[in-house]
C-alpha cells in the first residue's frame, strides 16, 4: 500500500467545509478529498453538502466507512491525490493500524463537548482517550500536528 498518494491528512469534526475545501485542498494540492466516517458514508444530506464544497473548488469527493477504505485504498490510481479527513484521531488510528500508510496527521478542529478540555487554543479540544489516541499515532510513525490553516503556526503534539 505504500504507493498509494496521501497528500493530507486532517481531523476535523466538521469533515469537508469551507476552511477544508477552500484553503487546506489548494495548499495541498489534493485532487481527491476521501471523507472516512461510518455515519456520513449512509447519511445523503451530509454527503450532498460536502459535494457542494468539493465541486465549487473543482475536486472529486468519496466517502467511505473505514472497513471500506482499508479494504479499497489500495486500488487508488497514482493520479489521485488523496486529502484523507477524519472526525476523530481514532479513525486515523484505525487506518494506520489496517495498513494505510499515513505519515502526517493534521489535527484542526475539535470542538468543545463535555469530558473534553483544551489541548490547544484554537479549537482543539480532547479527552483522556483522544490524548491516547495521539500519543499512540505518533509512537507509530505519525507525524501529529496541529495547525488550523496553513498560513497558521504548527504546533507539534
Amino acid at each position: 500500500m505504500s504507493d498509494i498518494n496521501i497528500v493530507f491528512t486532517r481531523v476535523d469534526n466538521r469533515l469537508v467545509h469551507g476552511q477544508v475545501g477552500n484553503v487546506w485542498v489548494t495548499a495541498s494540492g489534493a485532487n481527491l478529498i476521501l471523507v472516512v466516517d461510518d455515519e456520513t458514508c449512509n447519511d445523503e444530506l451530509s454527503k450532498s453538502l460536502m459535494k457542494m464544497t468539493a465541486d465549487a473548488v473543482g475536486v472529486q469527493i468519496r466517502f467511505f466507512s473505514i472497513k471500506k477504505t482499508i479494504e479499497i485504498i489500495g486500488k487508488a490510481a497514482p493520479s489521485q491525490k488523496i486529502f484523507i479527513v477524519a472526525k476523530t484521531p481514532q479513525v486515523i488510528e484505525q487506518l494506520v493500524d489496517g495498513g494505510v500508510p499515513i505519515k502526517h496527521c493534521n489535527i484542526g478542529n475539535m470542538h468543545k463537548s463535555e469530558g473534553k478540555h483544551i489541548l490547544h487554543e484554537v479549537h482543539v479540544y480532547v479527552d483522556d482517550q483522544d490524548e491516547a489516541c495521539l500519543k499512540r499515532l505518533k509512537e507509530k510513525g505519525v507525524d501529529v500536528y496541529i495547525q488550523i490553516t496553513p498560513n497558521d503556526r504548527k504546533y507539534k503534539i
